[in-house]
């Protein structure tokens, strides 16, 4: 991550936490604050114009590299966070400086080691090893080719995942650098594991997430068919109140006929009475006709 801002600062030993807090993000800066109190700055090289550095993070080892120029100040991290305008990273470095480059005795200090700090970025415990800052130390030039003697067979051992050699030949500040790799290695291994273990959890999820989308799958064929059947049934329905329609309609036609038809059962009661009437008058007839033929036929 790379950032640039306007910075009014002559010298990067000027910044001071004040001025650090105002630019920096509220979060971005009490992380940083507390790299710097847990000892995880290294600064490698600096000056009032730019500074090389790397901090143990929470996930690993981090590069830096901070310079001041042109009245910017432009801040370069190999760490992948967002913050701006500078991550917790470059904030820890930038506090660590201004702490360390305070006058003493009249005179400025100048970082720069013999022997720079691992550059990959290996994975650490959330409580990181501490580290002391690094202050200038009189190195016997012994002491450093016994280290770079043991280096080579070192990085041999990490690149073949091999246990790295026997260091008890180091002595003073030689044997301290060879701990804190021993110490990086050791939670590069953790890490390691890890990550398996982490690996065989994201199959087991992964599996498991292909279980659910084939039930989600079957559970989709069978809404798509339970809506084809609501919508089949919808269809029925429609129907059916369609012929409850008709059949209203018929009952009241029916209910009309059934009225015609009492009134014509009643004219027809009507006529049948009347025509009972002229029956008893055709019989009464008769019978008088009977008696005239009798009488008739006597005489």
């Amino acid at each position: 991550m790379r950032n640039k801002i306007p910075c009014s600062a002559e010298r990067l030993s000027l910044l001071d936490p004040p001025m650090i807090k105002a630019v920096a993000d509220r979060n971005a800066f009490h992380i940083g604050n507390q790299y710097l109190s847990e000892n995880r700055v290294r600064i490698i090289e600096a000056d009032d114009d730019q500074i090389s550095s790397a901090v143990i993070g929470n996930s690993g080892l981090y590069e830096q590299t901070i310079r001041l120029k042109d009245g910017h100040l432009i801040s370069k991290c190999s760490c992948a966070l967002p913050e701006e305008p500078m991550c917790r990273h470059c904030i820890a470095v930038l506090l660590e400086y201004h702490r360390w480059a305070q006058p003493r005795n009249g005179q400025q200090r100048r970082f720069k080691p013999s022997v720079a700090p691992p550059t990959q970025a290996y994975p650490v415990r959330a409580a990181a090893p501490a580290l002391s800052p690094a202050p200038p130390t009189d190195l016997k030039l012994g002491e450093v080719m016994a280290f770079i003697e043991w280096l080579s067979p070192a990085l041999k051992a990490l690149e073949r995942g091999q246990t790295l050699p026997d260091s008890a030949k180091l002595a003073g500040d030689i044997a301290s650098w060879s701990q804190i790799i021993r110490s990086l290695e050791e939670r590069r291994r953790e890490s390691e594991e890890v990550r398996i273990n982490l690996e065989s959890d994201m199959r087991d999820r992964e599996a498991y997430v292909g279980r659910l989308t084939q039930q989600v799958q079957a559970s989709m064929e069978e809404i798509k068919a339970a809506q084809a059947c609501s919508q089949q049934l919808q269809r029925e329905l429609t129907a059916c109140k369609e012929v409850l329609t008709k059949i209203s309609e018929i009952a009241s036609e029916v209910g009309n006929y059934e009225s015609q038809l009492k009134s014509l059962a009643g004219e027809v009661i009507a006529k049948g009475s009347q025509l009972d009437k002229l029956a008893q008058s055709f019989r009464e007839v008769s019978t008088t006709l009977k008696s005239l033929a009798k009488t008739s036929a006597i005489s």
